[in-house]
């Protein structure tokens, strides 16, 4: 529980540091880098604080779980340097980004609804790069004719790390298992949705990490309720901030 603060207390280090079980060092620390208000001092050159300092500490630590600790120093810097428009648009920024999130989310989680399990090729005999492996899997031919896309943008997301074809020992070949045309799908549908190529890789990453498309709805559903979080924690570190503000005038 926090003091019934007045306008006109004077607040040690220590006061400041027992309200959020912080150290006097931290509170100190938050001082030098801007983040609260530059302290008053004693005639013998002790700190002192106010509530408006009270406020400063409680709106940065209301921040950071929704902005980060850089982004959250950021924000009170600019506020106590009288740049609040500045404080707002790093706000809005962090705002964008969990929207971006959450739209990434649901192209991720709409991508993997489409997938229907699949199995490679059954093994059979073949001379060409049309054909299918003896020791099974798909060539590089069928699977880019069953994906509507040239061999040539499979070699492509070959070079960027979206699927990883062994090679076939009798011809050299390269060959796609069931997990490459797992990544091969995730990865067409993902770059159909505009996704870069750097960002395809990243979340075809993430699905060979959880070992498959079944596992990783366990790691969307931990996804999910991280951007939920995250987009409450910015509402608490929005009225913080606020109340600040409204202190501060």
């Amino acid at each position: 529980m926090g003091r019934n603060l007045q306008s006109g207390e004077r607040l040690r280090p220590v006061d400041l540091a027992r309200e959020h079980g912080l150290s006097t060092q931290a509170v100190r620390n938050y001082e030098e880098a801007g983040i609260l208000p530059a302290a008053g001092r004693t005639s013998h050159g002790y700190r002192t604080y106010t509530p408006l300092h009270a406020g400063a500490l409680r709106a940065f630590l209301a921040l950071v779980p929704g902005h980060g600790h850089r982004t959250a120093t950021s924000i009170m810097r600019a506020v106590n340097e009288g740049a609040v428009d500045e404080a707002l648009r790093l706000i809005d920024t962090g705002h964008a980004q969990l929207l971006d999130d959450r739209r990434t989310l649901q192209t991720v989680e709409s991508t993997l609804r489409g997938l229907a399990p699949t199995t490679a090729s059954e093994p059979g005999v073949g001379s060409g790069p049309d054909a299918v492996s003896r020791s099974g899997g798909t060539f590089i031919g069928p699977l880019a004719g069953k994906l509507g896309i040239r061999p040539a943008t499979l070699r492509a997301w070959e070079r960027a790390g979206l699927v990883s074809p062994r090679r076939d020992p009798l011809t050299g070949y390269r060959v796609y298992d069931e997990a490459d045309v797992r990544d091969a799908r995730l990865a067409h549908q993902l770059r159909r949705g505009g996704y870069l190529l750097e960002q395809t890789a990243q979340l075809i990453a993430q699905v060979r990490a959880a070992g498959g498309l079944e596992p990783l709805e366990a790691a969307l559903c931990d996804w999910r309720d991280g951007l939920s979080a995250r987009g409450r924690a910015m509402l608490t570190g929005a009225a913080e901030l606020e109340a600040f503000l409204r202190k501060r005038g």
